[in-house]
């Protein structure tokens, strides 16, 4: 076992730790100079740690494989069923079920010095396994006070509610071999330029149902596809008993939900995912654990502690749930071997780490959690030694410095941060500013203020904002009008015009500044009229605002198919120009008195010109430029075809002369209507 004292003892001597290439990181960033002794202490922990997993535990590969020996399997030679369990506060362990009508004590568990627990259930007389695919099964454990307390094994794959009931039990899952997904499509290599579409299955339908991996398989991605997004990132997967959670209160950590179907038809949706070249990423849920007892990990052992800590650390009470005990051995186990079962057996191809900041320290931000912190470094090692192309990124709103460098570097490892603040500036705007007042500078800097050497995935709008009691940007535009002019036959009102207008502009304006990646939840690409709501208690159990309604982009008389067509236009643009990894991203002119900001970005010159002015237009409006020659106008949300007024023409070309405007050696004057963005591209940068 790892002694963490003797680790934490050691770090006496982490001065003379090397970091690879702390000098590397140092110079790109000079303000973390003064920390450098912080970053060799941590990366001299995690450095002895992986040096002691080697030595203890044959090394990385052999430790995150305990999936495949830890909990309940089948020897597919000898038909017996091996159970291996870590309960090291259990004074008993035994399993039961439908296979034995649920006696308590027919099979006795052996215990070790570790307090890892083995038993075995031999095959039955005519040579097949005693528990059939499907059955109901449970631990039961006996507890230091001598209770016997039933527990769902914590490696579970497969994990059901029955009917009428409210708490889920495990299902031994053995499927025949012709009911096993056989994966058909190779997984794309590590991508750039991400443009995720954040999705839910289970609301990826407009019944007032649970919706299935097989329905987001042909009816969902299709979509996707077709909107221009490259990868998915797959929400509410790991098993949660509470559906209202939003799958982050997590009860079974290698169970894929059952509320959709089975894991085979998981498997299916990767799949196909992958014949269209889509990156799929899950929602990993490592920072903490429902505090469910009866089917989650909270006092699994009969203890308040086991894979938690045993301490108020072990609470997280803004969630209402329990905090890991990240570098005790078995716990490491446990969650590394848990990312190596979804990249390795689903075929994920990364992840977006949940809570993130909440990991990180300790209280609101402050005092960073150093175990954590390693226990990222430990995961990140796993996941780029094994699983090279798969990519992460962490929900994180600190900013704190190096989550986002290199392993080499003393960082975290991270590929992406999300642009957290970004949501909250629009929510701020469209709720407390009247729109003539709107700072145009500090847009900008919102949208810019990133550290420019650890990437973001920018957002406008995530799952966040769709929940109920908040609202979307569509819901904050349109307001009430939302449900009764969005019809085309219906009047134009104001609050309509400024609604198409805004949504259009504040959509394309974050993809251009605020991040190296672009976000966009489920609906909010047509102005999904409606918030998210799941059934529970306070609603009456009602599914009304738990799916999307999909059908609205399909009806030609009403207006949600225009904000649907800027999606995919804004998604086919980066495609052509490859604006997201371009590194000469320019502002030359946020004018508040005008309400105009000017951006340049990409290697073909691409100019954004937006007008957040609320009635001026502007003839002859001079637009200073970096490059000479000629331009014309490739994506204008002016355009009826758009629902705009078309008052550009789109045949015009623009020739910038030798005058100097903005800090620019060149200009051009051009027509810019009140609250639109017309983008050109010079028709003399290369291809």
């Amino acid at each position: 076992m790892i002694n963490l004292q003797r680790v934490l003892e050691a770090t006496k001597d982490h001065a003379n730790v090397v970091v690879p290439e702390l000098d590397r990181l140092v110079k790109l960033d000079p303000y973390l100079a003064p920390y450098q002794d912080e970053i060799r202490r941590r990366y001299y922990i995690f450095q002895k740690l992986l040096k002691q997993l080697e030595s203890e535990e044959q090394g990385i590969d052999v430790f995150t494989s305990a999936y495949k020996h830890f909990g309940i399997h089948i020897n597919s030679q000898t038909n017996e069923i091996n159970i291996k369990e870590w309960a090291p506060g259990a004074k008993a362990m035994y399993i039961r079920g439908d296979f034995n009508n649920w006696q308590e004590k027919q099979y006795p568990f052996t215990r070790d010095q570790w307090g890892i627990w083995r038993g075995t259930i031999p095959h039955l007389p005519d040579g097949s396994p005693a528990i059939k695919h499907g059955q109901a099964i449970k631990l039961l454990l006996e507890t230091s006070d001598g209770e016997l307390v039933d527990r769902i094994c914590p490696w579970s794959c497969y994990v059901q509610r029955p009917e009428k009931s409210n708490v889920y039990h495990g299902v031994f899952y053995n499927p025949p071999e012709d009911q096993i997904y056989k994966f058909k499509y190779s997984q794309p290599k590590k991508r750039d330029r991400l443009k995720i579409y954040e999705a839910h299955v289970g609301i990826s339908s407009s019944k007032e149902e649970v919706s299935t991996y097989e329905n987001f398989r042909i009816n969902i991605i299709p979509h996707i596809v077709k909107q221009g997004y490259n990868t998915i990132q797959l929400m509410a997967i790991m098993e949660h008993s509470y559906y209202a959670s939003f799958g982050y209160q997590v009860t079974n950590f290698f169970a894929a939900s059952s509320r959709y179907s089975t894991p085979e038809e998981l498997k299916a949706l990767i799949d196909e995912a992958h014949k269209h070249g889509l990156t799929v990423i899950l929602d990993l849920v490592h920072s903490h654990s429902s505090k469910n007892v009866l089917d989650g990990l909270n006092m699994f052992d009969g203890t308040a502690g086991c894979f938690f800590h045993d301490s108020p650390r072990g609470y997280q009470t803004l969630w209402d749930s329990r905090c890991f005990n990240y570098l005790t051995r078995e716990v490491m186990r446990f969650l590394l071997s848990n990312i190596r079962y979804w990249l390795e057996e689903f075929k994920f191809d990364g992840f977006r780490f949940d809570g993130v900041s909440s990991m990180l320290y300790h209280s609101h931000g402050l005092a960073t959690d150093t175990d954590s912190f390693n226990y990222l470094q430990l995961a990140h090692h796993v996941i780029q030694t094994l699983f090279p192309e798969s990519i992460t990124i962490a929900e994180e709103v600190s900013g704190m410095p190096t989550l986002c460098r290199p392993l080499a570097e003393g960082g975290a490892g991270f590929d992406y941060r999300l642009a957290m603040a970004i949501p909250d500036l629009w929510i701020k705007f469209l709720r407390d500013i009247r729109d003539e007042d709107w700072q145009i500078g500090h847009i900008t800097w919102t949208l810019t203020n990133r550290r420019w050497s650890e990437k973001n995935v920018a957002y406008a709008e995530s799952h966040d904002q769709a929940l109920v009691g908040d609202k979307t940007i569509a819901h904050w535009l349109f307001n009430e009008q939302i449900y009764s002019h969005m019809s085309v036959f219906a009047e134009r009102t104001p609050v309509v015009e400024r609604g198409l207008a805004l949504h259009k502009m504040i959509r394309l304006v974050t993809y251009i500044l605020g991040g190296e990646a672009w976000l966009n939840f489920e609906g909010n690409e047509f102005g999904h009229p409606e918030w998210l709501d799941f059934p529970r208690e306070g609603n009456n159990e009602s599914y009304k605002y738990a799916r999307r309604l999909f059908y609205l982009f399909e009806d030609d008389t009403l207006r949600y198919k225009y904000l649907k067509a800027w999606d995919k236009a804004m998604n086919d643009l980066e495609e052509e120009y490859k604006w997201l990894t371009a590194t000469n991203a320019f502002v030359s002119r946020k004018n508040e008195g005008d309400k105009v900001i000017v951006i340049e970005r990409g290697d073909r010159n691409l100019m954004f010109i937006f007008n957040f002015h609320v009635s001026n237009s502007y003839t002859d409006y001079r637009i200073g430029c970096g490059q000479s020659g000629k331009y014309k106008v490739v994506l204008d949300s002016d355009a009826k075809s758009f629902d705009g007024h078309g008052r550009i023409n789109d045949q015009q070309i623009f020739v910038a002369d030798n005058i100097m405007w903005d800090d620019r050696p060149f200009s051009f004057q051009i027509y810019t209507p009140c609250q639109t963005v017309l983008i050109l591209a010079s028709l003399e940068a290369k291809n």
